[in-house]
This record gives C-alpha cells, structure tokens and sequence, in this order.
C-alpha cells in the first residue's frame, strides 16, 4: 500500500466542499444502520460533521425497505442519511478492518449501534480502537446498559416499546389490545439521546484532551421517558398512588370531533379555562363549578372535564372553533395528515420540507434541520448516498492507492460505485 507518511489532507463534504455548521471540522466514523444511529448521526451531519457511514457490502437494512425508485435507496433511509459519505468495508475481513481502524485513528468520533459483544470480536470496542486514538470518543448505543443481566439481548424498537411499557399504557389509555406507538420512538428517542451525548463528550475533549467510552442504552432512555410522566404514586416509598399521569390515560384525551371534523385543543391553566368558559357563554361555570376551578380540581376530574369538552365541541364546525378559540387564546391546532403537513403554510415559510434533485433518485422531498442558528448557520445537506459511493474516495484519503483498492474490491473487502 502506498503511504506517503503525511496524514491525509480533511476530506471534504460529499458535495465537495467543506461543511459549515456548529459542529464543522468534527468528522465522525458512522457504524450505525436502520434508524436509530443513523437518525442520531443524520442530526450530527445536519449541525455540519463530517460523517462517514460504514456499511457493509450489503448495505443498511434500511436501504431495502420501500417505496424506493431505485433498489437499496429505501425511503426511510434517503431522510436518515443526508449529508453522509458511504463507505463500504465487509469487517469480517482483516483487511477490512484495519481499514476501519486506521480511519478511527483520524476520526473524533465512533458511533455504533453494533451490539457490544459483537463489536468486540471484531476488535472495534472502545478500549481496542482507543488504544490506536486515545482523543476518539467511542459511542455505543445498545439495547441495554452493559452491566445488568440484559446487557447481551438484541434489541428492537418494538421490543423496547414494550419492556417500557408504552403497550400498557396504550392499554390504560383505553385501546382494545395493548399496541405499539405507530412510529419508531424508542429509536428516535434514543436517537437524541446519543446526539446530544456525542456533542457533550466533545466539550468534555475540549477542556481534558482525551476521549471516552459512551454507552447509550435504548431500554433506560425509554424507561425514563416513560416513567418520567408516569411513575406518579409509586414515586413515594411506601406509594401513595397507583402509576400512570392521570390526564394522559383519559380516554377523552385525543383530537375532539367537531361538526364536520376534528380538532387538537388542550385548554390547560386556569387562564385558559377561564377565557374558554367566557367565549362560550358560561363564565359562571369556572367560577362555580369546583370541578374546573382549580388545576389540581380539573387533574381529579379529568374524565369527566375533557368529556364535557369533547360533547360541546360536536355542536360548532372547525373553523368556527379555530376562530373562537384564536380569538381567546386557547392552544388549538388541526390534526394533521402528512398530506396536509405538505401543504402546511408554517412549514412552508420556514422551508422545512425542501424540493430537492437527488443524483439518482430525481425530484424529492428531504426534511430540514428543526434547529435554527444565528451565527453558525447549517447549511441544506448533500442527499443521501449511494452504496460504497464514497468508498475509493475514502481509502484514497487514508493512503491506499488504486492497486490497494482494487485489491479491496476484488476480494469483497469494498464496494465502490462512482457518484451519479
């Protein structure tokens, strides 16, 4: 292998110019695949890293899961990895796998969603691959914290939701059969979770000099997330109360029907309650009624005060309800298909949703970044690559000249593709 001895110049984005952002001049080695890690990287790529995704030659699973235009560029996958480079190494093989290795060496961070076990046969766990790069922080979001007897079980949102206790509460709140949110929330929330953990580490590097080992376990963070709002009584030893936040299990809790529709309205603080109470002609009844004259009297009687709300408000249509409601001041908001989230006129005017070109998928659709930024502003990302597009680009960049990658490629080692 050629190795002029000089380190590789930083490689530059996938557009072929250096990224901007809060984040710029971090590069980050993306072991990650399906959504959770790729979500969390997807968001470190948006702030302006420089974020390598490591696939195997088979690609992300994610890649495979339609509609698609074109085989292994799914759609869920096109949202989760804009702004990324994809490289291809097979680590089953020895050369693959130093590869990998002397790319952690020049990267400030290593996320995998790799189960730690595994990770480790493939000698790619934090104190192997830190040993090569002591300022590396190494993050491993996993099923379980790696010190109970969970830590070696695989792990999947819907496996998650559950041993967190999310079909209960669908069950509490009043569904025929307990169920699964119909999204994948324990992934994105523990998502966040490593993002936010990743970002922390790198102040931390600021101020000692070195990396550390990070574990982000999805079963804790949903348990937190959960139990957060619904430990309630068993917060106290002995409990004073049954579990559960009271105001999220009533039934009457959902979008309420109106005359010709429905409508989101969460009328919450005695403020609220009492304006709402005046615009509808009944100011008596937050004054004279104990079950909605305080919070603490409306939170003992919330079945029966949201069920009220939701018999009053099948007498007017939506709009009529909208400009009531706007007019007192009271939270409301439609509910919305993703039909009509394309056509929403706030995501509109924040360009949230942006028309874009990709190279091989043609016109799309591509989600914004959420944060706003008034001095590092982030620039739109580079659509999402395709398989090993970035892979001889990469090598090249850590010293292997074309034999060396020819060579990769002939034993399965890489895969390169040309950009579209």
């Amino acid at each position: 292998m050629a190795d002029s001895g000089k380190p590789a110049s930083p490689p530059t984005g996938t557009t072929g110019s250096a990224p901007s952002g809060p984040l710029k001049g971090v590069r980050v080695l993306d072991m990650t695949s399906v959504v959770l890690g790729p979500f969390a990287t997807q968001i470190l790529a948006a702030l302006g890293a420089e974020v390598i995704k490591l696939e195997a030659p088979e690609g992300d699973t994610m890649r495979h899961v339609g509609p698609m235009r074109n085989r292994g560029m799914g759609h869920i996958y096109l949202q989760a990895n804009q702004g990324k480079r994809s490289l291809v190494l097979d680590l089953k093989q020895p050369a693959a796998r130093e590869a990998a290795l002397k790319l952690a060496e020049r990267c400030d961070v290593l996320i995998t969603n790799v189960r730690p076990q595994a990770l480790a046969r493939l000698g790619l766990d934090a104190d192997a691959v830190r040993a090569r790069n002591p300022r590396l922080i190494h993050v491993s979001c996993c099923g379980f914290g790696q010190d109970g007897p969970y830590a070696a079980k695989p792990a999947y949102d819907d496996l998650i939701q559950g041993a967190a206790g999310i079909p209960w509460l669908m069950s509490e709140y009043g569904a025929e059969a307990p169920c699964y949110a119909p999204v994948t929330l324990a992934d994105r929330v523990t998502g966040l979770h490593a993002a936010y953990a990743v970002t922390a580490a790198l102040y931390e590097r600021e101020r000692s000099g070195v990396g550390q080992a990070v574990v982000v376990p999805m079963f804790e963070a949903m348990v937190q997330f959960v139990l957060g709002d619904h430990l309630a009584g068993l917060s106290f030893e002995p409990p004073i109360g049954d579990p559960g936040y009271a105001r999220l299990l009533t039934s009457n809790r959902r979008p309420y029907a109106t005359r010709d529709g429905h409508l989101c309205v969460l009328i919450y603080n005695d403020k609220h309650w009492q304006a709402f109470c005046a615009a509808i002609g009944e100011p008596e009844r937050f004054t004279h009624d104990p079950r909605f004259a305080s919070q603490t009297s409306r939170a003992a009687h919330i079945d029966a005060v949201y069920a009220w709300v939701a018999d009053l408000m099948k007498t007017r249509t939506t709009r009529e309800w909208q400009a009531l409601l706007d007019a007192a001041d009271i939270p409301n908001m439609p509910m919305n298909s993703p039909h009509e989230l394309l056509a929403d006129a706030h995501l509109q005017a924040v360009g949230f949703i942006r028309p874009v070109q990709h190279p091989s998928e043609g016109p799309m659709r591509m989600l914004g970044n959420p944060t706003q930024w008034s001095r590092s502003a982030c620039p739109d990302p580079a659509p999402a690559p395709r398989l090993g597009q970035d892979s001889a680009a990469v090598l090249r960049e850590l010293g292997y000249d074309d034999d060396d990658i020819r060579a990769l490629q002939a034993s399965g080692a890489t895969v390169c593709q040309e950009k579209a």
